[in-house]
């Protein structure tokens, strides 16, 4: 517990001393006070369109995990699963690569009585749409919009094609650990036998026995979910939605700048760009290649007075706002089971 408490400090000191950089980089050299009137000169209303589709972009993760939980017969509350999607959103963001946030949403789901075999299906199904819908949204940016795209990527281009290439890459591994049952019967063995081996585990035949227990229902819950297809098409719109969110979002910050000419289609599709090149970069929230992309890309749809201000609100609303929002959650949760915990044994004193 406590290796991974340290670990976990780690990093967050390692988030923040890249956040402190980032935003170092962006105001150095601005003139501070113009960027405060220009951003207090927001338009409310669109501000406001802003905040709201940056909550629905963890929100509508929350519902796929409820609608998929029932699915598969594992009933919980909207309020418990929006409770994994800011855990998930919050760990996602202060570990390299978003390699923290999924491990931590099965800590808590198991933690609150879920399956593991089925939390695992659910948390790796919201993992592959996430990366299908990105990567079906880059090919399509490829295929209809190349010479636009290349116009305001400049020398971007080759993190696009990167960041493309490696989601298509995360979505075939993904559906080879769905759909090959010896690849996670093989991995699961291996990782048991390994520690095994290095005496962190004991030999247990108790453990393997439920490490097939846990295989075999991993394959029903997927069999389960491809007999479904109705359902399995939900899941797609809704990620498509959600996806989207954080695009139009900055849609929403242009014209709380009082800006126009430039169509929404076409901020939306550059914002996505973006976020096709940056997903997978090894920083926490991608930060600080985010934000160069950003100045690169939208210079030509900004003004130089409010691009740097729309960077601030952009970032502040569809990051450092939801990771915010997420650390309360992560912080409430442990509180609320200990709650729980000193109710139960009051119940059972009396």
């Amino acid at each position: 517990m406590t290796i991974k408490v340290n670990k976990n400090l780690f990093y967050l000191l390692f988030f923040l001393f890249v956040m402190g950089l980032t935003m170092y980089t962006m105001l150095k050299g601005n003139d501070i006070t113009a960027i405060l009137l220009a951003i207090s000169s927001m338009k409310i209303g669109y501000l406001f369109l802003a905040m709201l589709v940056a909550l629905l972009f963890v929100i509508l993760e929350a519902v796929i995990i409820w609608y998929l939980m029932r699915s598969l017969g594992e009933p919980n509350s909207i309020l418990r699963c929006a409770a994994y999607s800011f855990i998930g959103y919050f760990y996602s963001a202060i570990t390299p690569t978003a390699v923290g946030g999924q491990p931590m949403q099965l800590y808590y789901m198991r933690k609150d009585g879920n399956s593991l075999s089925k939390s695992s299906v659910i948390l790796i199904i919201l993992a592959l749409f996430s990366k299908l819908v990105l990567a079906l949204i880059g090919i399509a940016l490829l295929v209809f919009c190349y010479a636009p795209l290349v116009y305001y990527l400049k020398n971007y281009m080759f993190l696009f094609y990167l960041g493309l290439a490696l989601n298509i890459i995360s979505v075939a591994v993904l559906l080879a650990a769905m759909f090959i049952p010896g690849i996670v019967r093989q991995i699961t063995r291996s990782i048991d036998g390994f520690l095994t081996r290095i005496h962190i585990l004991k030999f247990s035949p108790e453990r393997q026995q439920k490490i097939e227990n846990f295989i075999e229902g991993y394959h029903s819950a997927v069999n389960f979910l491809m007999l479904n297809k109705k359902k399995v098409l939900v899941v797609f719109i809704l990620t498509f939605l959600q996806r989207n969110c954080l695009y139009v979002l900055t849609y929403f910050v242009y014209r709380g700048f009082s800006m126009s000419g430039t169509s929404m289609v076409t901020i939306v599709l550059l914002q996505a760009a973006i976020y096709v090149a940056v997903e997978m970069m090894p920083l926490p929230g991608a930060q600080g290649i985010t934000e160069l992309m950003y100045y690169a890309v939208f210079q030509g749809v900004f003004t130089n007075a409010l691009l740097t201000p729309s960077l601030l609100v952009t970032r502040g609303l569809d990051f450092y706002f939801l990771v915010m929002i997420s650390l309360v959650v992560v912080i409430a949760k442990p509180l609320l089971y200990q709650k729980n915990a000193i109710s139960l044994k009051r119940v059972k004193n009396t």
